[in-house]
């Protein structure tokens, strides 16, 4: 089968679509899919610079998302059938023609989402709902401060938040992203190039959950957002990985931090989150209420270009490669 392999890590460059070994039949409870589309997240760029290795045991082809027809069934998997359109959730391995995952894993595709367009759901709807309606526990009319609300996860954190009738404010760096932010249900837009979100957010009372992708850079600052009882949820580092925490702070205003990752977490974790998924964000999706952003696609020989692409973040909602 074709994959994208890594020749060394580096830049965009170092990707090559080639022959590499077919995946055996799936065993035990997984399932082997042939891939229609992957999505391109951040931590593939991470990944392929040499900075986020996959978990011991896991695939080590770029790749944490994809859709595609159910190819064959390991013995002890019940309530699929071969042919069946899904989407998956990923510890590695998407940048291929095929993968095999674990049934709990796996995702029907939503009723009015197209094969390809479904592989820019798994990953986001995974990390916004565990983070921000598990681990936050983000209530109706809370407001919610996402970091990067054009981004794939930013565009369903909004669309989710609001969904769930809470308010929902956003940063951004332009002003066509904060159009396409207040189009989804944003209503806070602020320009991170030209405002101070402290401020921004402080005139409303603070924000009581935070999504924050940005990590060291933003940690002191983010504490000084949140309102009383506020919850920051840290969920990358593009800002960084180190920082000072002034504890009297949060003390003063009894709020939690809680850093999470969703690839490493244990299969039985993650089976829940996707039934979660599955139950939860599923209807609102079928429903229209919630709607996947794909903002480019591109053939999977053209990884180098796509990385570029979300390197550049010129992007509003997400990047796929097809097959």
């Amino acid at each position: 089968m074709k994959a994208i392999t890594l020749s060394e890590f580096g830049d965009e460059n170092v990707m090559t679509l080639a022959e590499v070994p077919d995946l055996p039949a799936p065993e035990g409870d997984s399932i082997r899919i042939k891939v229609a589309a992957a999505g391109v997240n951040r931590a593939d760029l991470l990944q392929r610079q040499g900075h986020y290795p996959p978990p011991a045991g896991e695939s080590d082809v770029l790749g944490l998302e994809v859709s595609g027809t159910i190819d064959a069934l390991g013995p002890d998997v019940v309530g699929w059938r071969v042919g069946d359109e899904v989407c998956a959730l990923l510890a590695g391995g998407g940048y291929a023609e095929y993968v095999n995952v674990r049934v709990g894993q796996v995702l029907p595709v939503p009723r009015g989402v197209d094969l390809v367009t479904a592989a820019a759901l798994p990953e986001v709807a995974a990390t916004v709902w565990s983070n921000v309606v598990f681990t936050a526990d983000l209530q109706p009319g809370e407001l919610l401060l996402v970091h990067g609300g054009s981004s794939g996860i930013g565009t369903m954190a909004i669309q989710l938040a609001t969904a769930l009738g809470a308010r929902v404010a956003v940063t951004a760096g332009s002003a066509e992203k904060l159009a396409a932010c207040k189009a989804l249900g944003a209503q806070i837009l602020i320009n991170y190039r030209e405002e101070d979100f402290v401020d921004a957010v402080a005139a409303e009372g603070g924000a009581n959950v935070i999504l924050d992708v940005m990590g060291a850079k933003y940690l002191s600052r983010n504490i000084d957002a949140l309102a009383p009882n506020g919850r920051l949820v840290i969920i990358g580092m593009q800002g960084g990985a180190k920082a000072e925490l002034d504890l009297a702070k949060l003390l003063a205003k009894r709020a939690q931090v809680t850093a999470t990752s969703l690839r490493s977490r244990p299969l039985a974790e993650k089976a829940a989150i996707v039934r979660e998924v599955r139950d939860t964000v599923w209807p609102l999706v079928e429903s229209g209420a919630v709607r996947p952003i794909v903002h480019a696609t591109y053939p999977l020989a053209q990884a180098a270009d796509a990385h570029r692409e979300l390197a550049a973040s010129g992007h509003i909602g997400k990047v796929l490669l097809t097959l």
